[in-house]
């Protein structure tokens, strides 16, 4: 997005200086890492890096409001409500499209966002390692509002284990060291000192958890959740009545609530009117079908990894929607092939990372995660044998 940067970063990446650059991000955890790492990073310039944050700080005065919570009282379904929520969520993510607008412009766009943690803390290995291993420039951070390796990190300690001891707070999710995103887990444990748990591991004692320590049994008092509960629903009968411990009313604190997951998601998307936030409507709120339907996506509002969106959507995919309430009719995002590689540009989504402390008013921009493509969609089924594509990180202009 910087020509001069971008032309001389190409220039200076050898196949040979890329498997060096992989080689040292998995020896922390050898084979941990099982989605494509992309041969850049992304340099974003100052204007844009404006708008990206406009945008959500225009979200965030949505969020904070004090009528929010009413109005996303039925965004959480019945059967999934956990008791013990609390006043916000303790993380936000903002997935933005990078797009031109009719003007030639770069611009971001609003894809989703989400209550919900996510790669936290890979994201500061894979910045050391760029760093070490990449021609990054001077001038350039990951990091927004003045954090850097330091701070951040104190913060994340500071919001996920709080003032208990680590070994009484666990990064909670179902088979962790069988997913993807395990890197994050052993990160995670790295910079924190908590262990990542599965939920078929808890141990129920009245309204008391525990967990197998070092061959201890240890009392849970705080939970960072990265339980998807639509994950959860598509396990085996036997992991889904352990999952059952989780909507019980229990003696623990969370970190983030899992309420929130369903609060701050695609549900919240038709209240926000912005410039770089495509219109959005509940399915069950639109009187006409849009004449131009090919400009819209059809998703699911109660869904994870893209699952169960239409991308080309005809009047006979709404007919068939039964639960229209529970379905969102998004303007389609058209991603600009806006990376230069040495074969054909790249597309690319921006995830914003926002904390929020315990008695602060507003959360704030910390971090982020980026992802290019190739293909039809950002994800790696639709990227395969292509280069150049996979996660990576931003580098803001300072």
């Amino acid at each position: 997005m910087i020509p001069p940067i971008r032309s001389a970063y190409n220039a200076a990446l050898t196949k040979e200086k890329y498997a060096d650059f992989l080689n040292e991000l998995n020896i922390p955890h050898p084979g941990a890492i099982e989605f494509r790492v992309a041969e850049t990073p992304v340099f974003i310039p100052k204007d844009f890096t404006q708008k990206i944050l406009d945008a959500c700080e225009s979200i965030v005065d949505i969020i904070t409001n004090s009528e929010y919570k009413q109005l996303t009282k039925n965004a959480i379904p019945a059967h999934l409500q956990v008791p013990g929520e609390n006043e916000h969520s303790h993380f936000i993510a903002f997935d933005f499209g990078v797009c031109i607008n009719e003007e030639g412009e770069y611009e971001p766009q609003l894809i989703e966002m989400q209550g919900f943690p996510t790669l936290f803390a890979y994201e500061v290995l894979l910045d050391d390692v760029c760093r070490k291993k990449l021609p990054i420039p001077d001038g350039f951070s990951c990091y927004l509002s003045g954090y850097n390796k330091e701070t951040y990190i104190n913060e994340l300690k500071e919001i996920i284990v709080g003032h208990h001891q680590p070994e009484n707070v666990v990064l909670l999710e179902i088979f962790p060291h069988q997913q993807k995103t395990r890197i994050d887990f052993y990160c995670t444990q790295d910079y924190l000192g908590i262990k990542p748990v599965c939920i078929t591991e808890l141990i129920k004692e009245g309204r008391e958890l525990f967990y197998i320590n070092n061959g201890v049994k240890t009392p849970i008092h705080r939970i960072y959740n990265r339980v998807i509960f639509d994950d959860l629903q598509q396990q085996t009968t036997e992991v889904q009545e352990k999952g059952k411990i989780l909507f019980e009313d229990l003696d623990v604190e969370w970190c983030p609530h899992p309420n929130w997951f369903y609060r701050i998601s695609k549900y919240t998307l038709p209240f926000i009117r912005h410039p770089y936030v495509p219109k959005t409507y509940f399915l069950n709120e639109v009187k006409q079908i849009p004449s131009d339907l090919e400009n819209y996506v059809l998703k699911p509002l109660f869904s994870f990894a893209g699952q169960g969106v239409v991308i080309d959507v005809t009047a006979a995919d709404i007919e068939k929607v039964k639960d229209p309430e529970n379905w969102i009719l998004q303007r389609k995002v058209k991603y600009a092939e806006v990376i230069q590689t040495p074969d054909v540009p790249a597309k690319l989504e921006i995830r914003m990372f926002y904390f929020w402390k315990e008695g602060e008013a507003r959360p704030h921009a910390t971090n982020n995660l980026g992802r290019m493509s190739k293909g039809k969609m950002i994800g790696v089924r639709y990227n395969k044998d292509k280069e150049w594509v996979g996660g990576n990180c931003c580098y803001f202009e300072l």
